[in-house]
């Protein structure tokens, strides 16, 4: 039993997605719009050459066969008919590569904004959910810009056609209007019940597609390799894909039974419209009331007109349909902020930033997992923050650098709430390296350069402060060789030392005063972690910095320690006054760990 929500009304959204969508499409496709009404009129002109030729081709076999007419009749069927089709095939085919280019545009849009949107939402499930709705809704369903614009140019092609051929039947077989007008508001009940089922089928396949394709297509990267096979994992990997598979069968099969007596309906339905039609077009050539043409004429004009007006009926169904698909699609692009954004500019000057009580829930728990947190760090200090794992350190850095906001209390940049800040400004005053940081399968440079303008003599000189030197340059490419194989077969796999550097080198890359390290070298032993805190701190130079680790490498160099326990700060000063803390959390955590630093 399928849940029935409250929807906005149908012309409120055909209403939303066109506003949207032409003048977007419009502004960038201009000729996609002139090959749709140029065929629109080439369609509408096209069926009245047999439908005005035909009765005369009839009648002059019946009657004078004036070989000289019926070859010029011909010709003008043959000749006529084929230059059209020929036209309008070309137009299609046309209009085909533009739905190609719009379908690509959009797709663009839609990544930029997944990319640019604010990063609470890529850990909402709602927010995942209506991403993926969109994606399918946008291409599988409403067939983009292309598909929803063919429906309208379809429309009015049938609104011509339906024109055309009224008057003609109104003067011979006016009851046409009727066979024609019962049956068709019967097929077209039928239509809307049977777009209902396929709308209220799409908001259950759009969440059932997410996990289907992380299944089908995300656990095939080569990258879960080692931990499918070590592990076993295939078997259950195999298992999950039959379940969720089995899943979106069944909601198919819901909606292929639903469909059935619908279609048999339609049949039964086009079956009486012919009969009806025949019947009383032979009885009126019977009583000679029509002539033989006359009587061809009408079948054509009846079908004409039937057919047109239920596409015109169906045009509109569809429109309406394949609206609601894309409006997924525009509800997407117009996602609520998560966050507050204001507009003041960042000084350039000596910035302090000062946590005041803050407090932070994630969204949907109610589970505190920083409670009343406050400490100030001025230009150029380099603070540490330990704790053990989940004491609330990688949320500190989320918070201050803006990809959550607090839920109490704030957090002042120069002694103002960070939410009136321009957040792009705010958001350039930091380089963090967090502990899941991601590298691309770009060349060395795009993975330190980003969106910068890369100074070959500077980017080869943070390369060499990083420890990299020797290693790139042994590549032929030098800094234009690229990671990983994914797209290039000599792509080289740096080890997992190497890649901290490079993000890194990405982060000193960036020129930001403030640079976080939040655990980027958990993987590798104390030793080998102190070594790279303390080359970076070196590097780091009068850079305000945050060194987030729940070991304490970074510790000794550094001008405060804040200490996490439980989602606060339980101690916080230098390590020679933490240290000495009877029974204090750093003094117990730096005695387990403290054979490692001496």
């Amino acid at each position: 039993m399928k849940d029935k929500k409250k929807e906005t009304g149908a012309f409120t959204i055909v209403k939303a997605v066109l506003k949207y969508f032409f003048p977007i499409a419009f502004r960038h496709f201009k000729g996609y719009f002139f090959c749709g009404f140029t065929k629109v009129l080439l369609d509408a002109v096209n069926p009245f050459i047999g439908i005005m030729t035909t009765p005369l081709i009839i009648d002059e076999l019946l009657g004078d066969r004036n070989v000289e007419k019926l070859i010029m009749y011909a010709a003008v069927i043959v000749l006529g008919g084929g230059i059209l089709n020929l036209i309008t095939s070309v137009l299609g085919i046309v209009m085909e590569k533009y739905d190609e280019k719009m379908q690509n545009f959009f797709t663009e849009e839609m990544s930029r904004r997944i990319m640019e949107m604010d990063f609470q939402h890529t850990e909402d499930k709602k927010a995942l959910d209506q991403a993926e709705a969109a994606r399918t809704g946008m291409s599988w369903y409403s067939g983009g810009v292309h598909g929803i614009s063919n429906e309208f140019f379809n429309a009015i092609a049938n609104a011509i056609k339906i024109v055309g051929v009224v008057v003609l039947i109104a003067i011979y077989a006016p009851i046409l209007f009727l066979i024609t007008a019962v049956l068709l508001a019967f097929n077209t009940f039928i239509r809307a019940k049977s777009n209902k089922i396929e709308i209220e089928s799409h908001r259950n396949l759009s969440k059932l597609n997410r996990i289907f394709g992380y299944l089908g297509w995300n656990l095939t990267d080569f990258r879960y390799g080692k931990d499918i096979r070590l592990y076993g994992a295939a078997d259950m990997m195999t298992e999950k894909w039959e379940t969720y598979n089995n899943l979106m069968l069944n909601e198919w099969k819901w909606q292929a039974d639903k469909h059935l007596p619908l279609n048999m309906l339609m049949m039964v339905s086009d079956v009486l419209r012919d009969t009806g039609t025949y019947l009383y077009l032979g009885i009126l050539a019977i009583t000679q009331k029509i002539t033989i043409g006359t009587f061809s004429q009408m079948l054509s004009a009846g079908s004409t007109f039937h057919s047109s007006l239920q596409n015109l009926m169906w045009n509109v169904q569809e429109i309406i349909k394949r609206t609601n698909y894309a409006y997924e699609y525009v509800k997407f692009m117009n996602y609520p902020a998560a966050i507050e954004k204001g507009t003041r500019k960042v000084e350039n000057i000596p910035h302090t930033i000062e946590f005041r009580n803050v407090s932070f829930t994630y969204p949907n728990t109610d589970v505190k997992v920083l409670d009343n947190v406050s400490v100030t760090l001025k230009q150029g200090e380099h603070l540490s923050v330990v704790g053990l794992n989940g004491a609330g350190k990688t949320t500190f850095v989320k918070l201050l650098c803006r990809l959550y906001d607090a839920t109490g209390g704030e957090i002042l940049l120069d002694g103002v709430n960070i939410k009136e800040y321009d957040y792009a400004e705010y958001m350039a005053l930091f380089s963090p390296v967090f502990q899941d940081f991601k590298l691309f399968s770009f060349s060395v440079k795009d993975n330190i350069v980003l969106d910068n303008k890369a100074d070959e003599k500077e980017l080869d000189l943070l390369i060499e402060q990083v420890g990299l030197k020797d290693k790139i340059s042994s590549f032929e490419k030098g800094t234009d060789t690229m990671l990983f194989k994914a797209f290039d077969e000599d792509g080289v796999e740096f080890s997992g030392g190497e890649q901290q550097k490079i993000a890194i080198a990405r982060a000193l890359f960036r020129k930001s005063p403030v640079v976080i390290l939040d655990e980027p070298t958990a993987a590798l032993d104390p030793v080998a972690e102190y070594e790279i805190y303390r080359q970076f701190d070196t590097l780091v130079g009068g850079k305000t910095a945050i060194y987030i680790s729940h070991r304490l490498s970074s510790c000794k160099f550094c001008d405060r320690i804040a200490v996490f326990s439980e989602g606060t700060i339980k101690e916080y000063g230098t390590h020679d006054e933490l240290v000495i803390i009877d029974g204090g959390v750093y003094a117990e955590m730096f005695a387990a760990q403290a054979q490692y630093y001496r």
